[in-house]
């Protein structure tokens, strides 16, 4: 494997949502010189998420660093750097939905939009080959499941394959220099 991301869509039957699902779903993944607990801390953080967003749409955030599945975090949004669409400065509830330890980390939001959109983001983390300093950071962005109001509107995937990679990108850097909390 190299250091290099890779982006591609999961095939369909690796994720749940039926026909047409591997359509509705982008993955990234990029080695980093890093044990898997480094990474995954990084993922926890709600200021971690802030500092390794490449959409620029994550202003700051408020809550504890999460430790279990049904954690909340409060994330403050501004969608200006996107160019789509005007709503201003906003907050969203970040609802982790999949949390095992150093291997997988994954959320959905909520927020003032009903019905909630019910896309996920997540990160799953692989050690390389054994080696505990690497690990292969495979990031996620799933809307297979997400309401059919917003899933055939045509406003999915509010992110592309090349926002994926950067974050990744970022989140290399972040590991390894550190990052500004809150």
């Amino acid at each position: 494997m190299s250091d290099h991301a890779d982006t591609s869509e999961a095939p369909a039957g690796e994720h749940p949502g039926g026909d047409g699902a591997a359509d509705r779903r982008l993955e990234a993944q990029r080695v980093i010189s890093a044990p898997a607990d480094r990474v995954f801390a990084v993922l926890c953080d709600p200021d971690g998420h802030v500092a390794i967003d490449s959409s620029g749409m994550l202003q700051s955030a408020e809550g504890p660093v999460v430790t279990a599945e049904g954690d909340r975090f409060v994330v403050h949004m501004d969608r200006e750097s996107l160019g789509d669409y005007d709503l201003g400065e906003y907050d969203v509830t970040v609802i982790i939905t999949r949390f095992e330890p150093d291997s997988e980390i994954a959320w959905t939001i909520d927020g003032a939009i009903r019905p909630p959109i019910g896309h996920t983001y997540g990160y799953r983390l692989t050690p390389v080959d054994g080696d505990d300093a690497r690990t292969e950071v495979v990031s996620y962005y799933d809307w297979s499941d997400a309401h059919p109001k917003w899933r055939d509107s045509g406003v999915l995937p509010v992110l592309d394959a090349s926002a994926l990679r950067a974050t990744l990108g970022i989140l290399d850097r972040a590991v390894r220099r550190g990052y500004v909390r809150g």
